[in-house]
């Protein structure tokens, strides 16, 4: 039985999981999903209610019956020639992406993630209700556009207000890559048209904080990593100043753990990245979570065995 992981060609992690399923007499099959059409064939057929087939390149092949599971490691998306014009560009990436993605999806073995429970789980503020559904503290929080709305949600915040993106930081312009880190909320943002009146404007109260956790889960496998922010910046968002972080393995409580395994098993996630804060108090307070981590960094800076776990939950193909 093979491993199927969907990683871009440069991928320092995806490689690192190969590797040692390669030690360990895995197959492999490791794709990007760009290398479709064009370097990438399926051959998929339904027969008796089930799909059979494979897929192929130059040097390898699977079948998709011998798939045991699936690493959906952010891939890149399917790419077309130049040749075709825009809209035939736009119908082979739908049809693609609905016959590629759909037969992989239908497919019934261990996803970490499966694409559409990741597509249900990106939304923070679906996040945040389930976190809380399941027993996990999450910081109050307003989304809206309308100023005075944000005003007296600051008002009545009792320590300083942040704002945070809902989607992917990183905003490109110009050629030029700005990232929208969580930050304190200022006199600006209350005012006219480029603040809170823009769009969907993200509000929470600040959690103080004793220091954050980023806990990865992988399977049934917790690795929690306190990260302790040394500049002011970085005490707000820890993603800013690399260079002011420190890491340490940490214990988590009994009923955090428990609420993660409910979250896990609500949104049907074998593989997350919770981010929380941990109050003065001892309080874990949960902010987000990734459906798709990247495990390499916590590794290096704490020797937490997450490669492995990650080789083990492919190679076994169920949590």
């Amino acid at each position: 039985m093979t491993v199927l992981v969907l990683a871009r060609e440069f991928d320092p992690t995806a490689d690192a999981v190969v590797t040692v399923l390669g030690e360990r007499g895995v197959p492999v099959f490791r794709t990007d999903l760009a290398a479709f059409p064009t370097h990438l064939r399926l051959d998929a057929r339904l027969a008796g209610g089930r799909w059979t087939g494979r897929l192929w390149n130059a040097h390898h092949a699977v079948a998709l019956e011998e798939i045991r599971s699936i690493w959906n490691r952010s891939p890149a998306t399917y790419r077309f020639p130049d040749t075709l014009t825009a809209a035939e560009r736009e119908f082979c990436y739908r049809e693609a992406k609905l016959g590629v993605g759909g037969v992989l999806a239908a497919l019934d073995v261990l996803w970490a993630n499966h694409p559409n429970r990741c597509a249900d789980a990106i939304f923070k503020p679906y996040q945040w209700k389930t976190a809380a559904d399941c027993g996990l503290a999450v910081a109050d929080t307003t989304i809206t556009n309308d100023i005075d709305t944000a005003r007296r949600f600051v008002s009545d915040t009792p320590h300083a207000t942040i704002t945070k993106a809902l989607g992917p930081s990183g905003i490109t312009e110009h050629d030029q890559v700005q990232v929208a880190y969580t930050r304190r909320l200022t006199d600006a943002d209350l005012t006219g048209t480029v603040g809170v009146a823009a769009t969907a404007t993200t509000l929470q109260r600040f959690v103080p904080k004793a220091f954050d956790v980023r806990l990865t889960v992988i399977g049934q496998d917790l690795f929690p990593v306190a990260i302790h922010a040394d500049s002011e910046d970085a005490r707000v968002d820890w993603r800013c100043d690399p260079a002011a972080l420190r890491y340490e393995l940490v214990a988590v409580p009994d009923p955090v753990a428990e609420a993660i395994g409910r979250y896990m098993k609500r949104t049907n996630l074998v593989y997350a990245g919770f981010d929380f804060v941990v109050t003065p108090a001892g309080e874990w307070v949960m902010l987000e979570a990734n459906t798709g981590p990247q495990i390499g960094w916590l590794e290096a800076a704490t020797g937490a065995p997450l490669t492995d776990a990650m080789a083990t939950l492919l190679a076994k193909g169920t949590t």
